[in-house]
Parts: structure tokens; sequence; C-alpha cells
């Protein structure tokens, strides 16, 4: 796994802007090199005002929207349609404005479903999507991951891997959380496994309260305790943060430059 890197920016408008321009740079180079792209959402204030500043910025155009997997690292197990939900973010800040082919939009299983409120066999459900889109290259359960992002939760949690939670032993692709000590308190999240899959991990967070949990994370603590710790990528690892966020960075850590 890789070493993670951090990079800082004045605040978090400039980090949602600079994230989206860092985003159409990856797709467009892993479309040149293979024909399509994986990447995979993460919801929250930060992870929707990146896809929104993607919405708004000419270079959008430069990716081939319908030679693109579109994936979440988790969601809430509400009804469909849900405002809560992830995906009903993202296709109102980027999806439902640009040409993607529905077929490779993969929206995790929603409540009202066909496994109904049984989280697990949906969860089942998802990592069965995941292998159905892997080729032999891949070498796993899931497809190898362009791009993975990340929130991070003032918990230290990521996806919905919350701190001392079972979900952070499992192996499965994908598992169902219950008790999440957020609400909803039942949600699907892939599992480090699945995360650790893709070729570039991004942890974005903005703000103060997210200081706390970066630099626990960033200074040796253990996964269990601080899940963010524990989200690696295969070829690189990085942290875009605003200034505020990287308010308590360990000294000897180096931001690079934006």
């Amino acid at each position: 796994m890789s070493t993670p890197e951090v990079v800082v920016h004045r605040d978090a408008g400039l980090l949602a802007t600079a994230v989206a321009a860092r985003l159409v740079t990856k797709l467009v180079d892993a479309q040149a090199a293979r024909g399509y792209a994986h990447v995979v959402l993460t919801g929250g204030g930060v992870g929707t005002a990146v896809l929104a500043q993607l919405a708004a910025a000419p270079a959008r155009d430069a990716i081939d929207w319908r030679r693109l997997h579109v994936w979440w690292g988790d969601e809430r197990f509400v009804p469909d349609g849900h405002p809560d939900r992830n995906d009903v973010g993202a296709r109102e800040a980027l999806l439902d404005h640009v040409p993607v082919d529905p077929g490779l939009v993969h929206r995790m299983p929603a409540s009202d479903g066909p496994d109904g409120d049984n989280a697990e066999a949906a969860a089942a459900r998802y990592a069965a999507e995941l292998a159905a889109a892997t080729r032999p290259e891949d070498h796993g359960p899931v497809p190898i991951f362009d791009v993975l992002m990340l929130g991070l939760g003032e918990d230290g949690h990521v996806a919905s891997l919350f701190p001392g939670q079972p979900a952070l032993y499992d192996t499965r692709p994908v598992v169902g959380v219950h008790g999440s000590p957020k609400p909803p308190p039942t949600r699907l999240s892939l599992t480090f496994p699945s995360i650790r899959a893709a070729n570039e991990v991004w942890i974005v967070a903005a703000g103060a309260a997210k200081a706390a949990p970066a630099n626990l994370a960033l200074s040796g603590a253990g996964e269990v305790e601080i899940p963010a710790a524990g989200a690696r990528g295969r070829q690189r690892t990085l942290w875009l943060l605003d200034q505020a966020a990287a308010g308590q960075l360990p000294r000897s850590l180096a931001p690079l430059s934006p």
C-alpha cells in the first residue's frame, strides 16, 4: 500500500475546485490508457461540492462519460429517492448534467429495493454487481478503481466504516452496517479490501472539525480507532485538505504543493 501524501488548499471552495480538476485529469488518463475508467464517489458536503464543481467546469467534456463506471463507497440504507442518499446528491450535483450511460451508474440498493430491508442481502447484491464488472487483470472480486474518493468523519470514519465496529474486520467486498453512530443506523459500505483495490484513494476534507481526525490518521493511529488510517490506495493515497482541516497536522509531515 502507498504512503499518504497531503495537499492543502486555502479554503473549502478552492479545495472542491482543485479536486474536480484533478479528477478530470485522472479519468481522462485512465480512459486514454484502457478505454474506460472506474470512479468511486462519496457524499457529504465536500464530496458533493466537488461534483458540482466538476459539472460547472468546461474541462468536464474531456471525460468520455459513456465509458465511465460510477460506484459509491457507501450509502444510507433508506428508500430510493430519499434526500439522505448519496446517489441523490450526486445526481443533482453532476450525473443529471452529463451524458453518463445509465447502465454504468452503479447505485447501491435502497431499502425498498428487491431485497427489502435486508441490508446483508443488499450488500451481497452490490458485491455481485462489482464482481460482474471485473476483468481478468483485476485479480480480485472488485474492479481496480482508478480513483476512490472518501470523506472524513469527525470520529475518523470513512465510507460507513466507524471506529470499533465489526465492519472494520470484514473481508467481504460490501457489508451491511448496523447500529451506525450517525443516523440512519443502517447503511451499506465497501470494506477495507475493496477500498484498497483502488489505484488511488483520495480523502477529501474541509473544516476545523476534521483537523483532529486527520492528525490522528496521519500520525500512526490504528485503523480500528481511526478508520481513515486504513484507507490506502495501491499506487497513491492523497489527503486533499483545506487549511482548516490541516490545522493540526504533525510537524514532520510536509504537504505537497497544490
